[in-house]
């Protein structure tokens, strides 16, 4: 069989997406040959090769990006790599309609630590979270198939925890003003266990300055019962001296200004 018979045959059955290893067994060719046919393929702009031995079938209208849209492939990658995973940040933000900037990444939570993805236009980031196999999620229908978002308030826990990645306090206050309106209360305060006490904390705090206060009312109980170290709002800035918000047990080291 033809290289190019066995990518028609994908498409006929709506698979775009394959590894090597698959290609040279279904083939009977050897895995040298076969990479020389993808390798052909690729210079052609017929295909596109996201992760090492994992390959995008290019159909006509995305061969300019050089790439597949992340929703379209990631589905696929991590099941090709048998690891759990989800849509998270601010891109599970936007999925969730709080997107007064589009990201320019797509950022996707994994297990472990994963260099990111360059393919033709397409950028992938991958954030590390041990326990990414417990955070609630929710299936978003694609072109391609279906993306595993984490849900809101999984999606406020991130950008909080992990701010480098979110566009620091200020886009952060910015997208849970957006967010707010999707958030559960009772589901925030469920899953805070599952995070460390800062981002609660810091959560928290964020969701009562922004007149949110029933939303962060669970919180912090939450924050009340546990009674954590005292930690500052923003890991960056210095806090000695700072003032000390009793309530959230949090020091308030940085003025948050979100986007009007």
């Amino acid at each position: 069989m033809l290289l190019a018979h066995y990518i028609d045959g994908l498409l006929a059955r709506g698979t775009y997406c394959f590894s090597g290893s698959e290609a040279a067994k279904v083939l009977g060719s050897g895995v040298i040959a076969t990479r020389a046919a993808l390798r052909r393929l690729r210079h052609k702009g017929e295909i596109a090769m996201p992760f090492r031995g994992f390959y995008v079938i290019l159909t006509p209208e995305y061969r300019q990006l050089g790439c597949l849209p992340a929703n379209q492939f990631i589905p696929a990658l991590m099941a090709h790599l048998e690891e759990p995973y989800y849509a998270g940040l601010l891109t599970a933000a936007e999925h969730h309609g709080a997107a007064h900037h589009r990201p320019q990444v797509f950022q996707v939570v994994t297990q472990r630590t994963r260099p990111g993805i360059t393919c033709g236009s397409i950028r992938v980031d991958f954030i590390a979270r041990k326990n990414v196999a417990l955070m609630p999620t929710m299936d978003f229908k694609t072109s391609r198939g279906y993306l595993k978002v984490s849900i809101p308030e999984v999606t406020a826990f991130d950008i909080v925890g992990y701010p480098n990645r979110a566009g620091g306090l200020d886009n952060i206050a910015t997208v849970l003003t957006e967010l707010a309106e999707s958030l559960d209360a009772s589901t925030l305060a469920s899953i805070a266990k599952l995070s460390p006490a800062a981002w609660s904390q810091r959560l928290g705090y964020l969701l009562e300055l922004l007149g949110e206060a029933g939303l962060a009312e669970g919180l912090a109980e939450y924050i009340e019962h546990r009674k954590p170290v005292p930690v500052p709002l923003s890991v960056s800035q210095p806090h000695n001296g700072v003032q000390q918000i009793a309530r959230w047990r949090l020091f308030l080291n940085e003025k948050i200004d979100p986007d009007a």
